[in-house]
């Protein structure tokens, strides 16, 4: 374990890279938006490789924050129709930064703060307290996500957070996986297998109906095993549910390398993004990576049918979610 100057924001505020190496995996977590920079595990053969798009510099993170690339994503992960939402009879009006809607966090979110860090056994432990109206929000929400490497080298990202009025929380993280290696060409062959038979459809602008929709006969059916190909952004409603404790949900693998990521968790819902929209500037192209965000239903402070996402004085918001690795 440790830590180093990975640079310094324009005003100054610096930012630092923890790195974290177990069972064979090492992951670089930073200061500046809770970001996983790095990921490497071995293939089938034993070589070690980098696994997780990220930039070589923090400025590349300042001028391109529009993929999340990394990023740990709140208050509020996914959408929330119009910018807005009520609760306990008030409305609240968020940063629009997609259309009329908020998406992650709004303008400034979480992906956009230094968090402080702090050594914990086999990880890093990042804090920050989010004021009452940031972004819109209401509350003083203070917050903790922990990343450790278990002993097999799986990466865990624990999440807390309470808060001194009531208020709505999905965290995230968001980051974006090819298991054939960083730099190979597009994700688009790796194998997707989600243990769900619903998804919550969506309207134009990517925000809920409300519905739910049978995967069953159609392309969003990745039940079994099968190359994942492009054109998905959408929430699955996950088989398990919430749980106390993670589940294997989800599994990423890449028959080339070998390489094998499950993805177990304790929230109802995943977001598989097949990257398809990653534009000029970027170093990747569109498809050279497939995110899976463990969350909450995007637009559930609006959506009462959804799991409610409201965390009230003297509650406790608690997910956690596992990356594990192995080969085939």
């Amino acid at each position: 374990m440790r830590s180093e100057l990975f640079g310094a924001l324009p005003d100054g505020t610096p930012v630092h890279r923890w790195t974290l190496e177990r069972g064979g995996v090492r992951v670089r977590v930073l200061t500046y938006g809770g970001i996983i920079q790095s990921a490497e595990v071995p293939d089938r053969s034993g070589r070690r490789g980098p696994v997780a798009l990220g930039f070589d510099d923090l400025q590349g993170y300042l001028d391109r924050p529009g993929p999340y690339l990394g990023a740990l994503v709140g208050r509020y992960a996914n959408r929330i129709a119009g910018g807005s939402f009520g609760l306990d009879g008030r409305t609240y009006r968020l940063a629009r930064n997609n259309g009329s809607n908020a998406l992650h966090g709004g303008a400034a979110g979480f992906d956009k703060r230094v968090w402080e860090a702090a050594e914990v056994e086999h990880g890093v432990r990042l804090s920050r307290v989010s004021p009452d109206g940031e972004e819109g929000y209401p509350g003083r929400l203070a917050v903790s996500v922990t990343y450790a490497l278990d002993e097999a080298g799986g990466l865990r990202i624990a999440y807390r957070a309470t808060t001194d009025a009531a208020t709505v929380v999905n965290l995230t993280n968001h980051t974006y996986w090819n298991l054939a290696g960083v730099g190979s060409g597009g994700a688009g062959g790796h194998e997707v297998r989600i243990a769900a038979a619903r998804i919550t459809p969506t309207d134009g602008a990517q925000i809920p109906t409300g519905a739910y929709e049978e995967v069953d006969g159609t392309r969003f059916d990745f039940r079994a095993a099968r190359k994942a190909g492009a054109g998905f952004d959408h929430n699955y409603v996950l088989d398990k549910g919430v749980t106390t404790e993670p589940v294997e949900a989800a599994e990423l693998s890449d028959p080339a390398s070998g390489r094998v990521l499950t993805v177990a968790t304790t929230a109802p819902g995943l977001q598989l993004y097949t990257a398809d929209h990653f534009d000029e500037g970027l170093p990747f192209a569109p498809g050279d990576g497939i995110a899976l965000e463990t969350q909450h239903f995007p637009d559930s402070p609006n959506r009462p049918e959804f799991p409610s996402t409201v965390l009230r004085p003297g509650g406790v918001y608690e997910s956690e979610t596992v990356y594990g690795f192995s080969v085939r």
